[in-house]
């Protein structure tokens, strides 16, 4: 089983969690001119076409239908009353830390539902909202993501998500508009 990582600081794993992100966009490296898709023996291939004439095979990080672990520390994923696995990994990198746990020790997983690639930019306002972005409580035209417990807002999805994803992913990941693998997901209990 594989891990999905979704930023804690900006609020975007409890946004799974509850269930209002349902899409994230994961950056391909590289620069392409074009990419084509083909479905072939139950999997998504995708072929870019490269600047200097060649042709390249992008591998995506997940397939549809595939079970992921929603990935966290340790510390936040193992029931404070498991004493036996709290001993265990209490002194282990992973108990602050996500990228050093264990997929099948996470309590919750997500699904696969649908797979493209596509540029950056080509987000819908509709799928922006998707990727976990608060849409305001007294202001149904404010959109923002939460820093810490400080909530930013925007007046579009998708300025909210420019900056969401440059803070993310580095300053100017927006305006690069860079290829992206953008995948669906259901969680599952």
């Amino acid at each position: 089983m594989k891990k999905a990582y979704f930023s804690k600081r900006y609020g975007l794993r409890q946004a799974v969690l509850k269930r209002r992100k349902t899409k994230t966009r994961r950056i391909i490296k590289g620069d392409f001119e074009n990419v084509t898709a083909y479905h072939a023996n139950g999997v998504w291939h995708f072929i870019a076409d490269t600047k200097d004439g060649d042709s390249i095979e992008l591998k995506p990080a997940f397939q549809i239908g595939e079970v992921v672990a929603v990935a966290q520390s340790y510390a936040s994923a193992i029931n404070p009353l498991d004493w036996a696995n709290r001993l265990i990994y209490k002194d282990t990198p992973g108990w602050n830390n996500a990228l050093y746990t264990r997929p099948d020790l996470m309590p919750h997983c997500i699904r696969i539902t649908d797979i493209k690639c596509e540029r950056l930019q080509d987000i819908s306002d509709e799928d922006c909202i998707k990727e976990g972005l608060l849409v305001g409580e007294t202001d149904p035209k404010m959109y923002g993501f939460k820093v810490g417990k400080h909530v930013n807002s925007y007046m579009s999805p998708r300025e909210a998500y420019a900056v969401l994803i440059d803070r993310i992913c580095g300053k100017g990941t927006w305006n690069r508009n860079p290829w992206v693998f953008a995948y669906g997901f259901e969680l599952i209990e």
